[in-house]
């Protein structure tokens, strides 16, 4: 992983040819993959210069979907101009102001920022798909995996792998043939990942961080929002967000299901994810975030849908090997 914030050699010379020649470039933020993110500034004007380094990233995608959300009327950032041989983007700064520390200024407006940001949700699964590749049950099974993969082991578990892909087998076609849309599923629509921009623009809120989009099921992406890894969203609030989700986009029956489902899926996922954050890639921050993990995927597991999956964790996992039972050891 990238531990540094010094810009690639290339960025000078890449900038010039974009009309940049002058511009100053000073650190703006890393991320938990490769990617590097600096903010260019030349005068009165601002950019970002994203750096996707090959071969471990590719900013095709990110450029592909960025387009694809503009051309539907969303707020992503526009593209100014690239470099895929360095994997170097110049895209539209939307600034600074993130929903999460702009919530954690003004707590008052949660419920009205994220009622927006379900708007903006309910707008984009009215459209076809994006052309992405299907959220199938290999990319679910592979996903969830993860927690067997990376916690288990951290934890000192041995688990039965083979059950566990059983009982995923058990209730991944609750999400297959349900009767909503296939929609563009952004995958990291989270506080973080959210802007505040310009009210006139898509329910005034920028979006960011979607090159892994894939075409799937419209609850993915609420799941990912109102069961927040990295921020606490009251359950009050994620019950009447996801009412109003309800109220106007009128899902099939069987959405609180697949809700809990993509739930459970996604929350077992990441628990995997930031245990493989902390253990492979030296990032041991990541950990803080896994009692709350636990509390999100075990109210998932509570629904009547997960019973398979649920039974699964309630043998191989006890209750003392999870929330904070990583932290302790890696802590003694």
């Amino acid at each position: 992983m990238v531990t540094d914030m010094i810009p690639p050699a290339a960025a000078p010379a890449f900038l010039a040819r974009a009309g940049w020649e002058h511009a100053a470039i000073v650190p703006l933020a890393g991320d938990a993959s490769f990617r590097r993110y600096f903010r260019v500034l030349d005068g009165a004007r601002r950019a970002v210069l994203m750096d996707a380094p090959p071969p471990h990233e590719d900013p095709r995608p990110f450029i592909a979907i960025a387009e694809h959300l503009v051309g539907q009327g969303f707020a992503a950032p526009r593209i100014f101009a690239q470099d895929l041989a360095e994997g170097l983007v110049l895209l539209e700064d939307f600034g600074d102001l993130r929903v999460k520390e702009h919530l954690e200024a003004s707590p008052a407006a949660e419920v009205e920022v994220y009622t927006r940001a379900v708007d903006l949700l309910a707008a984009l699964h009215r459209l076809p798909a994006a052309d992405v590749p299907a959220y199938d049950r290999d990319v679910y099974q592979r996903e969830a995996g993860l927690v067997t993969e990376w916690y288990c082991p951290a934890i000192d578990l041995s688990v039965d792998e083979a059950a566990y892909v059983r009982a995923w087998d058990a209730v991944l076609p609750i999400v297959e043939r349900s009767a909503s849309p296939v929609v563009t599923v952004l995958r990291d629509y989270h506080a973080e990942n959210i802007m505040l921009v310009d009210e006139a623009v898509s329910h005034g809120l920028g979006l960011l961080d979607f090159q892994d989009a894939l075409a799937g099921h419209p609850a993915y992406d609420l799941v990912s929002l109102l069961q927040d890894a990295r921020r606490d969203v009251p359950p009050a609030l994620e019950a009447a967000m996801l009412a109003h989700y309800r109220s106007i986009a009128r899902p099939p029956a069987d959405f609180d299901a697949t809700y809990a489902v993509l739930g459970a899926q996604r929350n077992a996922k990441i628990i995997g994810i930031f245990t493989r954050l902390w253990k492979r890639d030296g990032k041991p921050r990541y950990l803080s975030f896994l009692p709350r993990m636990w509390d999100l995927l075990e109210r998932d597991l509570a629904h009547p849908a997960l019973a398979p999956v649920a039974d699964w964790f309630a043998t191989n996992i006890p209750a003392d090997k999870r929330h904070d039972a990583l932290q302790d050891i890696v802590a003694a």
